[in-house]
């Protein structure tokens, strides 16, 4: 059954995964948490906020970096329970200065491959 109603639903410790993905090229940058503090603040900025499981806080990517994420478009899935954020990124999306969060491979069960 569908409806036209936002009823997110965040896990037990109040988050949902947010997928970020390129709005131009379609690549997945990224994948963070939300809670719903950061998605109003995503919802009324433009801008990607989440939250941090280490740190426990809200965080605005690119507030030291200066790589910010211009949302475009939120979705949200069939089960109300995962996010995907179509996003303009203003330089690297991943900590390491990666393009993308997901820059790495898997050959086999211990060998990973740096792409």
């Amino acid at each position: 059954m569908t409806t036209d109603t936002l009823n997110l639903k965040f896990d037990e410790n109040g988050l949902a995964p947010a997928i970020v993905q390129d709005a131009n090229t379609g690549e997945v940058l990224m994948l963070a948490w939300m809670n719903a503090e950061a998605l109003k603040l995503t919802l009324l900025s433009r801008q990607g906020w989440f939250w941090s499981r280490s740190r426990k806080e809200l965080w605005r990517k690119g507030a030291t970096s200066g790589n910010t994420l211009e949302v475009l478009d939120v979705r949200i899935d069939c089960d109300q329970d995962a996010l995907l954020l179509k996003v303009i990124p203003a330089g690297p999306a991943c900590h390491t200065g990666n393009i993308s969060c997901f820059y790495r491979k898997v050959i086999n069960n211990d060998y990973i491959e740096t792409l």
